[in-house]
């Protein structure tokens, strides 16, 4: 089969990632095989490609929010049953994170993509355990960025501790903040949007949002809560100076620059926080895959031929893309 490979992780218009010839993945007894229908473009497959994340598996093939079509069962799931497959797939289930809810944080997790290949390629495999129905109603291109963007910025919204009907700020507005939006407009709340593309900034308001404008400037009002989904350590001195007393910081990516010095008294005092965000639970992608269909949660998609990948991992880092992009078999 074609797949795409990480042989040299570094600058992607360097060309480390390249097309090459591997062989169809043999599954473990409790994994499926599944044929790739569609597979998004996640900002960690460029951490995965450029080398911001160490290299865990030599000549991995990125991709891990992946629609497919189950070639060989394992599990409860049948021959032809359409799934997903997401960037954690695997957790030991008895450490202590694990036995109280927090599979996120085990130490022993692996993710699609960067411990396993993933979808950028024509056939992966997953664990029964750790695969997923998609809802009813969706096709293959709509439902791939929820299985790591939309099930990301919904954890990142829940460590936000957004209160009911609260002002929320979003820094950074790609594929994960869009469908974050989503969810947190349709739950009441007043969304204001800072980021730098204009494209993103159209999409903003079109889907609801209260205000967009650049990332560095101060939204219209305090915010009661925030989520840093660019991965400029800069910005977070500026999302904590927007937040009101009290007020929660949620950082969701897996990768950020460095953090500037905090001033204590206009960046942290009057009890602010600040709160990381570590992968998933699966949990949290049954939860988010429930609402996404309640509320009509809807990824923008700009597809791209499985050849086109480089291009599409090249379009997310020059933020030309408002949404997010989808490699579609």
């Amino acid at each position: 089969m074609r797949a795409w490979s990480v042989v040299h992780p570094g600058p992607v218009e360097a060309g480390g990632l390249r097309d090459v010839p591997k062989p169809v993945p043999v599954p473990e007894d409790d994994e499926l095989l599944v044929k790739v229908t569609a597979c998004g473009v996640c900002r960690t497959d460029l951490h995965v490609t450029e080398g911001d994340l160490p290299v865990r598996r030599p000549g991995v093939t990125p991709g891990h929010e992946v629609v497919g079509v189950v070639a060989r069962a394992a599990g409860d799931f049948a021959v032809g049953e359409r799934v997903g497959v997401a960037w954690l797939r695997h957790t030991d289930g008895t450490c202590a994170y694990c036995l109280r809810g927090a599979e996120n944080l085990c130490p022993a997790s692996r993710y699609t993509g960067w411990d396993a290949d993933g979808g950028y390629a024509e056939y992966t495999t997953v664990p029964a355990a750790f695969a997923h129905r998609l809802p009813a109603g969706l096709d293959d291109v709509a439902a791939a960025p929820l299985l790591c963007a939309g099930i990301i910025g919904y954890r990142a919204l829940r460590r936000a501790a957004l209160p009911p009907g609260g002002r929320l700020g979003l820094y950074g507005f790609g594929g994960s903040a869009h469908l974050c939006a989503q969810v947190a407009l349709a739950e009441g709340a007043t969304v204001h949007v800072l980021t730098r593309g204009e494209a993103a900034r159209r999409l903003a308001l079109g889907l609801g949002a209260a205000s967009a404008q650049d990332a560095y400037a101060p939204p219209p009002e305090p915010l009661d809560s925030a989520i840093l989904f660019a991965p400029v350590g800069d910005l977070v001195p500026v999302a904590l100076r927007a937040l009101d007393r009290g007020g929660t910081l949620a950082i969701a990516g897996i990768h950020l620059t460095d953090v500037p010095p905090l001033r204590y008294e206009s960046e942290l005092f009057y009890e602010k926080q600040v709160r990381s965000v570590t992968s998933n639970t699966r949990e949290d992608a049954r939860e988010f895959l429930a609402l996404a269909a309640r509320y009509g949660v809807r990824a923008t998609t700009h597809t791209y031929p499985p050849a086109r990948a480089y291009e599409a991992l090249r379009d997310l880092k020059a933020g030309r893309l408002d949404g997010a992009a989808v490699l579609v078999s």
